[in-house]
């Protein structure tokens, strides 16, 4: 049986680094792992979106519409873009932040006012406010660390050595902080 995680945001927002801290872990624990990134417009602000597919054999890295069993989002308004890939019974996991577009900054488009809403009956969906939380641990970038450990958690993949990964492949002066925020993202879904 294949797993398949997509993972959407903006650029700069982290979303390419948790995909490869994700497939690095797997890859260890002994799953053929299979993982495609979209950076679209990302240095600009735009769409970023990362596929990570995991099982006993994996064929293909891309996740068809209407497959994805998770969909980890970074901000609001992207969930809504890739919603089509979750799965009946799928989850949302989405980050509590706005980010405008630059339609809805140059005032030709609104931010949907409903996007909770949409989300909830949409799918099972878990609001997670990471960006505050990455606040309150003092760096608001490692709020896609907070977002990884939901990921670990909703997978039932805790048993991973996430720390030993995080300390392998984050550079030295960033490990105990994203230590942190990995064990505070687990600790959101309990």
């Amino acid at each position: 049986m294949t797993s398949n995680i997509m993972l959407v945001g903006v650029g700069g927002q982290g979303t390419i680094l948790v995909s490869k801290l994700l497939t690095i872990g797997l890859l260890e624990c002994g799953y053929d792992v299979k993982m495609s990134e979209i950076h679209g417009m990302s240095q600009r602000g735009g769409s970023v979106s990362s596929q990570v597919r995991y099982g006993d054999r994996v064929y293909s890295p891309v996740i068809e519409m209407g497959s994805a069993d998770v969909l980890i989002s970074f901000e609001l308004m992207e969930t809504l873009r890739w919603l089509d890939y979750l799965r009946p019974g799928g989850k949302i996991i989405v980050n509590d932040l706005k980010i405008a577009s630059l339609p809805i900054l140059t005032g030709k488009q609104e931010y949907p006012a409903d996007i909770d809403r949409v989300l909830k009956e949409a799918a099972r969906t878990y609001i997670i406010p990471a960006s505050e939380q990455a606040e309150k641990l003092g760096n608001v970038k490692v709020m896609n660390i907070i977002l990884f450990g939901t990921i670990a958690k909703i997978m039932e993949l805790e048993d991973i050595d996430w720390d030993n990964i995080i300390s392998k492949n984050l550079p030295g002066h960033l490990v105990d902080i994203n230590l942190k925020a990995f064990k505070t993202g687990m600790g959101l879904l309990e």
